[in-house]
């Protein structure tokens, strides 16, 4: 079985193992393969990338590596929203480890913490996929770029397969156990594209009411990915 958090953190631009790259830098070398379908590359970019638009998460986020830094990154924009201040108040922020006293502790997630990373990985393929379908030739695609961008075998397949599947989002929103993983679930889901279609908009605005957020809410996650990302 492969490492879920390894492959979160993988999404959100570790490097290579063995090489100086990033998975996201990797995979842009090889965006030629998908150049001709459009539908697939947006899917991938969306998928290995971390948004449609090639933006990366910097800083101290991505030092803490994936799964810390999206529940850093969620707590962070919780904690902001408890407070009372306004979205993005403050300018930058430094991201870090939720306290393992808090419930955004992955360590505290019931469902275990590997479990809750496929989910956050879940999330973040839903989200990709929002704005396209994926058809046999765009699967080829897909799992060529995947070979080129160094994910091991299980991981790879597990993407592939993601990828494959019908949107839940009944399925998604009820894996969320506790208010603090809605938070992060939304987190993961933005930071996987830059919403700029319909779609994309529309996906995620479904996803939050159906999370029940309260938009004060879902805009300081906002801010706080956008302070966070380039």
């Amino acid at each position: 079985m492969f490492d879920p958090k390894k492959l979160l953190n993988d999404l959100l631009g570790s490097r290579v193992p063995g090489t100086e790259s990033t998975v996201r830098e990797k995979a842009g070398q090889v965006t030629q393969l998908a150049k001709d379908n459009p539908i697939a590359t947006t899917a991938l970019a969306a998928v290995l990338l971390g948004t449609g638009a090639g933006r990366a998460v910097t800083g101290t986020a991505l030092k803490l590596g994936g799964l810390a830094a999206v529940t850093g990154l969620a707590y962070t924009a919780y904690k902001n929203y408890q407070a009372g201040n306004k979205p993005g108040e403050g300018g930058g922020v430094e991201i870090l480890p939720p306290p393992a006293d808090t419930a955004f502790d992955p360590g505290q997630a019931p469902q275990g913490e590997d479990d809750f990373a496929l989910t956050l990985v879940r999330a973040m393929i839903a989200a990709a996929r929002a704005d396209g379908r994926i058809d046999d030739d765009e699967r080829k695609h897909i799992g060529d770029k995947l070979k080129l961008s160094g994910f091991d075998g299980e991981a790879e397949a597990f993407l592939v397969a993601e990828m494959e599947k019908p949107i839940d989002l009944d399925k998604l929103v009820a894996s969320a156990q506790t208010d603090a993983q809605k938070v992060e679930i939304y987190a993961a889901s933005r930071l996987a594209i830059d919403p700029d279609t319909r779609a994309e908009r529309g996906y995620l605005d479904q996803l939050a009411g159906r999370l029940g957020l309260p938009d004060a809410l879902v805009d300081h996650v906002e801010a706080t990915i956008a302070n966070v990302t380039r």
